[in-house]
Formats: structure tokens, sequence, C-alpha cells
């Protein structure tokens, strides 16, 4: 897998993982707090689109991630 590739693995995980425990109908409800996650998430995804800039990438590119095209 390509460092982009592994990024947008993460961040869709994270995202349905904060959700199911941020939504109040899940069996898995801890918190609404955990929807400042998903916020998180999708804010950092978005500033990523316009900068071309993402710390994750650069992180997973040192320890030995091929880079994305």
């Amino acid at each position: 897998m390509t460092s982009w590739q592994i990024v947008r693995l993460l961040a869709g995980t994270f995202i349905l993982l904060s959700l199911a425990l941020g939504i109040p109908g899940s069996p898995l409800f801890m918190s609404q707090w955990w929807l400042a996650f998903t916020a998180f998430v999708g804010a950092n995804l978005l500033q990523s689109s316009f900068t071309k800039w993402c710390m994750l990438e650069n992180i997973l590119r040192k320890l030995g991630a091929q880079p994305g095209c």
C-alpha cells in the first residue's frame, strides 16, 4: 500500500469508529464528544486537499511506506 492509501484507510476507519461511538442510537455509544473527532478528521482531509500536505503521510513515508502517485 502507498502512503496516501494508508492515510485514507485510517481516516475512513477513524470516521466510522467515531460515528459509532458518538451517535446516541449506536450500540457502541459512549459520548457525543466523539463527533468532535469526526470533525477533526474531516477538517484535516479538507486542509490536505488544498495544501497537498498531510502530517500522517510524512510520518508514514519516514516509516518506510511507498509514496503515492
